[in-house]
């Protein structure tokens, strides 16, 4: 028995982690729907995945929208009449939002991330749960890096944007969590095989005066053992959370850092 077997899985986001979770999902059974906002990306993905066995269906949909949200999500219910997991991976590029001094920063910098990431993910969570609160069950996934926790320099409105995302899931573990529902955030360092995370090394490595691989280097060296989280790994631990293996873990992190946050 594969761990999500006839599980049906909604994901936001066709970069680097929402494909990586799309993969996962649907190796491991479960019915994907991929939302995104490029269609030949989404294509692509779909392909591979169908190449593969599994079972997904993609759709054009704006995680910012809430309408298109709703609909999209209603449109799942009615298909197959429930939804077990959710998984918000959307990203926008970091370009004049991080490498920037505090004190050097615009209003609308700063702010442009905090208003995105918490927006969508309150968008995408809330339309989830209030179907699986009447379900009775469900799993909400979420994904934020180290920053959220040592407050590294230069990355602006990125730390307070995703310590409000931690901040959604514990208190919609807390609501939602009497009527079967658990809310678990995935915790990584930066992803290097992401094409995110190569455009945020490059930015800071030109903060601190040091290639981007350098900066790579210096990160990977924070963590006990040398070497920064993958997206295999990260991918592994949502399916473990997803799971009911993992149905003790609700309201909290899922440390994967490799030690660079204890």
């Amino acid at each position: 028995m594969k761990r999500l077997e006839d599980k049906v899985a909604v994901i936001y986001g066709n970069g680097g982690v929402g494909t990586a979770i799309a993969k996962a999902f649907a190796k491991e059974g479960a019915m994907v729907f991929l939302t995104g906002r490029t269609k030949t990306k989404l294509d692509a993905i779909a392909d591979e995945i169908q190449f593969d066995g599994g079972v997904i269906e993609t759709a054009l949909v704006d995680a910012m929208d809430e309408q298109a949200v709703l609909s999209h999500m209603n449109g799942v219910i009615k298909k197959v009449g429930r939804v077990d997991i959710t998984f918000n991976a959307i990203g926008i590029s970091q370009k004049g939002i991080q490498g920037i001094p505090l004190t050097e920063l615009s209003v609308e910098s700063f702010s442009l991330p905090v208003m995105t990431y918490t927006q969508s993910h309150f968008i995408t969570t809330k339309a989830a749960a209030n179907h699986m609160v009447k379900q009775g069950y469900g799993v909400i996934l979420m994904h934020t890096p180290n920053a959220s926790r040592i407050s590294a320099p230069f990355v602006g409105g990125m730390i307070p944007a995703w310590a409000a995302i931690e901040a959604l899931c514990r208190s919609l573990s807390l609501e939602c969590g009497p009527n079967g529902v658990r809310a678990v955030c995935l915790h990584t360092t930066g992803i290097p095989e992401t094409t995110l995370i190569d455009e945020v090394w490059e930015i800071h490595g030109k903060a601190h005066g040091i290639s981007a691989e350098q900066f790579n280097s210096v990160m990977a060296g924070m963590t006990h053992r040398q070497r920064l989280t993958t997206l295999t790994e990260l991918a592994n631990a949502a399916v473990f959370a997803a799971s009911d293996e993992g149905s003790a873990i609700t309201g909290t992190i899922l440390n994967l850092t490799a030690g660079m946050i204890i």
